[in-house]
């Protein structure tokens, strides 16, 4: 479900930025401005991120081979984490070097209405996109506010088209009040002011937009609600004494690895303990599919206090053996 809002979303956001590039490049080479042109820059750039976006999600949608035995889901992370980047180098660095050039050699935009019409239908495209987002980002987030939510989601396609709509939205703003400036008070350089400006804006998005997705490339655990339902499962099954779940770490937004370490009834055989394995894993995995993946390590009662009793006197050894005043 989560992987089907997000391809929506991505659609929709593919083919607005498609239609503002071409109205927008129209536009700056017909006016001369700084800020269309930037902002021009902008739609070429989140339209190649909208397209590595879908590409992440066909390749995280890949089955386990030989060499990727656990799939290929964090090929989205990975993806969405250049996408980040671009939109810093490409997007950032190339609006504030644009509106820079500007500033040192400034001119005046050449029929500014152009710009403002233009502006009008890359807010209406935008909005539509937005619109989109929002809605599946509001039906995906539940009770959570959006910053909770943000944080919390798995699913950078959706928050990363969120942020671009957003930053699209505000740089045409921005874009609007330079041309506007530049031509009403007759002084060319708010032109480049705002395409500066545009680029600033850009490189904090793509910032905030990098953080999130580091964290989820290097492995975030799953949420608590699903942690807890995993022991909920485990606490039901007669033949174990005890259990806690050693790690759970998402590899895309519905694939879930989950390790376990339980401790069986001291009474089982070697087959019983394999049969309830298996009935725990085929359980966990009916009740949540998003779970791909489960490791379980087999532990006793007995085994485990005799290496708690073991880690008791290492660790008193340990503290007899330091000096006095040594922490």
């Amino acid at each position: 479900m989560a992987a089907a809002r997000s391809k929506i979303v991505v659609y929709a956001a593919t083919a607005g930025n498609a239609l503002v590039t071409l109205t927008k490049f129209i536009a700056a080479g017909w006016t001369g401005s700084s800020a269309m042109l930037s902002e021009a820059i902008h739609s070429v750039v989140d339209t190649i991120n909208q397209l590595l976006l879908l590409y992440g999600m066909h390749r995280a949608e890949q089955p386990p081979d030989e060499l990727h035995p656990l799939g290929h889901g964090r090929e989205l992370y990975f993806w969405s984490f250049v996408v980040a980047l671009l939109m810093f180098t490409l997007g950032a660095g190339v609006a504030v070097y644009e509106g820079v050039q500007h500033l040192l050699q400034p001119h005046p935009i050449v029929d500014p209405n152009v710009n403002y019409v233009v502006l009008g239908l890359a807010a209406v495209f935008e909005s539509a996109s937005l619109a989109v987002a929002l809605r599946e980002f509001r039906a995906a987030k539940g009770e959570l506010s959006y910053y909770e939510a943000m944080r919390r989601s798995k699913d950078p396609p959706s928050f990363i088209v969120l942020f671009e709509d957003s930053a699209a939205l505000l740089g045409i703003a921005i874009a609007f009040g330079g041309t506007f400036a530049a031509e009403y008070f007759g002084i060319p350089i708010f032109d480049g002011i705002a395409s500066v400006t545009i680029g600033l804006l850009l490189g904090l998005t793509a910032l905030a937009l990098a953080r999130e997705s580091k964290g989820l490339l290097l492995g975030e655990p799953a949420s608590r609600s699903l942690r807890e339902a995993v022991m909920e499962i485990v606490r039901s099954r007669a033949e174990i004494e005890r259990g806690q779940i050693v790690f759970t770490v998402h590899l895309a937004p519905d694939q879930v690895v989950v390790a376990l370490a339980l401790e069986f009834r001291d009474a089982l055989t070697t087959l019983q303990i394999e049969v309830a394995t298996a009935t725990l894993e085929r359980e966990i995995c009916d009740r949540m599919p998003e779970v791909i993946a489960i490791f379980v390590k087999p532990q006793s009662v007995s085994a485990a206090a005799n290496v708690g009793r073991w880690l008791a006197r290492t660790k008193l050894r340990g503290a007899a053996s330091r000096p006095r005043g040594e922490a």
